[in-house]
């Protein structure tokens, strides 16, 4: 019987595909939404006997998505489930230069891929999900970034910066609802992910922080996705979990 239902966005690899594997279990169902499937989560799924639903889907046009999700909700039978989760993983960093040196459709990118998919499935998840009776929670994957402003990078943290806030609004609506959504938005520290490799394969004539990351990766300072999982699927557990709106999951 399933009782937990998790919706995971960026959920084909690094860090959403760590989150999709250790939600595979008993009495789970995963929803993945990802620009590209991932033929070994499924069979990693199929093993576990725990449904995994992969959609593909452009989250730089997320409108409909999230129509598909609202209805999809809205035919689920969230009437027997012990919790409902939504996780807004996915986000691009793009071209690392100043950002008049950066094309313009990257700038669109990394806004509606980092912060509109995430207010547009949020806004409809809390909406479907508003009369179901188990504990709902928003976890939005934030970035250390969106709090402190890095040359060279303005889409991505001006993206999780906006993450930050319409968190903090999104939490304060939901407390006075007679089951308010728990909502969160966590920076996930430094992970070994293809967002580390493409920072340190930055121009350092346009990205200053260039030799930071190299040597983060040189001094092993880089958290696995699968260590960092853990951590954020821990913290969603905690009682407390709601608590504290915008969190860092290297802080207690």
């Amino acid at each position: 019987m399933i009782t937990h239902l998790t919706l995971i966005t960026g959920s084909s690899r690094g860090l959403g595909a760590a989150l999709v594997l250790q939600r595979l279990l008993p009495g789970h169902s995963v929803l993945g939404i990802a620009r590209n499937a991932n033929p070994a989560l499924q069979a990693q799924a199929d093993v576990a006997g725990v449904p995994l639903e992969q959609w593909t889907a452009d989250l730089t046009d997320a409108g409909p998505t999230a129509l598909r999700l609202q209805a999809w909700l809205e035919a689920f039978d969230g009437a027997t489930l012990a919790s409902v989760t939504l996780i807004n993983n996915a986000g691009v960093i793009g071209e690392l230069a100043p950002l008049d040196r950066v094309p313009l459709a990257e700038i669109v990118q990394g806004l509606r891929v980092g912060l509109e998919s995430a207010m547009l499935l949020s806004a409809v998840f809390l909406d479907a999900t508003r009369a179901w009776p188990g504990q709902r929670r928003v976890l939005n994957i934030s970035s250390g970034l969106g709090r402190n402003a890095m040359a060279g990078s303005a889409v991505y943290c001006a993206a999780k910066a906006g993450m930050d806030h319409f968190t903090r609004a999104v939490a304060l609506e939901q407390a006075a609802k007679a089951n308010p959504a728990r909502v969160v938005s966590m920076a996930p520290g430094v992970i070994d992910t293809d967002m580390q490799v493409q920072l340190r394969a930055g121009d350092p004539a346009l990205f200053p922080d260039h030799a930071r990351f190299v040597k983060l990766q040189a001094d092993g300072a880089l958290l696995s996705p699968a260590d960092c999982a853990a951590r954020l699927l821990a913290r969603l557990e905690r009682a407390d979990f709601g608590q504290l709106v915008t969190a860092d999951i290297r802080e207690a």
